[in-house]
């Protein structure tokens, strides 16, 4: 299950997605992610899966590998379809229990919130699975730079995003090597009930935040040993810098934008 987290993941490959420019991906992720929460109805999820499809394609990115983090999404997923499938009332009740009911309207949304849920973690997983962590705080930092006239901190922002994401993958890595250990001498975190699978996890959870701390106090020093000050008069070993793909690129997420709430407002016959 541990390794089955693909976020903060890089994947090399040589696609078009992958040369893109980091703003660009970071906006068609806002763009898509909104679409998301906006289309109704067959026809918009269409739209959207073709979309995606298309995305993933175009990424190189094998769909197998995407789709292995959605098992540690799993409980979450469940737990989001239950509420909804037994508080959500509706017009034809199929079964009712205190105030668990089962309806026609539960069931829809129930369906629609998994398959959001899914699409919205294999969207945002295909951003960092084709972005460095470099080229996402370079991205976030320049498409921010704005909010430095009101006195923003935009490089801690992106600096505090990119040491997030770095050390996803670390912590990871930490936590198996810790249950392993802790397997070697005999725990078991595969039978028992949930009390005592989240008793399990205690002899997990201490040491990896004593290293989490540990490996964030180590990077604090070595940040000041290099007199680290924040963006200030920094320059960049790579500016980025817009190209002709980019720029259809923003053209092609904006009309697959405008194109989800047409079809909302215009073809209310397909929800």
């Amino acid at each position: 299950m541990i390794r089955d987290i693909t976020i903060g993941q890089y994947y090399p490959a040589n696609s078009i997605v992958h040369k893109l420019d980091p703003r660009v991906k970071l906006f068609a992720t806002l763009l898509y992610i909104i679409a998301l929460f906006v289309y109704k109805g067959l026809a918009g999820f269409i739209l959207i899966t073709g979309f995606l499809i298309l995305a993933v394609k175009m990424s190189k990115v094998p769909l197998k590998f995407i789709l292995k983090g959605l098992k540690a999404i799993v409980v979450l997923l469940v737990i989001t379809a239950s509420f909804n499938l037994l508080l959500t009332p509706g017009e034809v009740t199929f079964f009712k229990w205190g105030v668990f009911q089962v309806s026609d309207t539960g069931i829809r949304t129930a369906v629609m919130m998994m398959i959001r849920l899914i699409y919205l973690i294999i969207g945002t997983s295909l951003m960092t699975l084709t972005t460095t962590p470099n080229q996402l705080t370079d991205g976030l930092e320049k498409s921010l730079s704005p909010l430095n006239r009101i006195n923003v901190p935009v490089h801690a922002i992106a600096m505090m995003m990119s040491i997030a994401l770095r050390f996803i993958p670390i912590l990871i890595e930490e936590t198996d090597k810790i249950m392993k250990a802790q397997m070697a001498r005999g725990a078991d975190f595969d039978h028992g009930n949930i009390i005592q699978k989240a008793k399990a996890m205690v002899p997990i959870l201490v040491p990896l935040f004593v290293s989490a701390f540990r490996r964030a106090d180590d990077l604090a020093m070595a940040m000041e040993a290099r007199c680290y000050n924040g963006g200030t008069g920094r320059t960049k070993m790579k500016p980025l810098k817009y190209t002709a793909s980019d720029r259809v690129a923003y053209l092609v997420i904006i009309g697959f934008l405008a194109a989800v709430i047409l079809l909302r407002i215009f073809v209310p016959y397909f929800g």
